[in-house]
C-alpha cells in the first residue's frame, strides 16, 4: 500500500524515531482524526503506556503519571477486513465498545488476526489499522521488549517511561 502520495508521520520517543506511512484512503477519517491531533500536537508528553512483547506497544492517551489527556469525541471505527493487524501496522485502541477510538492508537508487533474486522457485531468488529511503519520498526520491536510492570489498575506498563516526544509531519 505504499504510496508517494500517502501522508508520513515521524515519532520521535526517548527510545528512538520511527516513521508511519498512513493510508487516507483505505480510512479516511481514521487518518483526519490522527492527523488532527497531530498537527495539535497533542502526542508530545505522552507515553506508551502498554507494552507487550509479541503483541502491540500502545499509546497516546496518558501522561508520565498514567493520567488520561483529555481528547476529542469519538470516531466511526473504520475497520474492514482488507486492513490486516499486521506486524509493523498502526490501527487505534478502542475500548470495548466499537466506536469509542480518540487519540490512542497501537504498532503491532506481530500479526494479530484476531483483531482484525470479521464482521458487524461487537465482538467481531475489529479495530481500524490506518497505516504501517515504514523506517525504524527495530526501534518499535526494541520498545516491544522493555520491562514492564502493573500501575495501579494498569498491566503491562514500562518501568521506564516511553516518552513520545513529538508526532510530526514529514514532508
Amino acid at each position: 500500500m505504499t504510496d508517494q502520495t500517502n501522508p508520513v508521520v515521524l515519532i520521535q520517543t526517548t527510545n528512538g524515531a520511527f516513521k508511519v506511512e498512513l493510508w487516507p484512503e483505505q480510512a479516511p477519517e481514521t487518518v483526519k482524526n490522527f492527523l488532527r491531533y497531530v498537527d495539535e500536537e497533542y502526542y508530545a508528553g505522552t507515553i506508551f503506556h502498554r507494552v507487550i512483547d509479541g503483541f502491540m506497544i500502545q499509546g497516546g492517551g496518558l501522561n508520565v503519571q498514567m493520567q488520561p489527556k483529555q481528547g476529542r469525541s469519538p470516531i466511526k471505527n473504520e475497520a474492514t477486513a482488507e486492513l490486516k493487524n499486521t506486524l509493523g501496522t498502526i490501527a487505534m485502541a478502542r475500548t470495548n465498545q466499537m466506536n469509542s477510538a480518540t487519540s490512542q492508537f497501537f504498532i503491532n508487533i506481530a500479526d494479530n488476526e484476531f483483531l482484525d474486522h470479521k464482521n458487524a457485531t461487537p465482538q467481531g468488529f475489529g479495530y481500524a489499522v490506518f497505516g504501517k511503519v515504514t523506517e525504524g520498526m527495530d526501534v518499535v520491536l526494541a520498545i516491544g521488549k522493555i520491562k514492564t510492570r502493573s500501575f495501579g489498575s494498569h498491566q503491562d506498563v514500562p518501568v521506564d517511561p516511553i516518552l513520545i516526544d513529538s508526532v510530526t509531519r514529514v514532508e
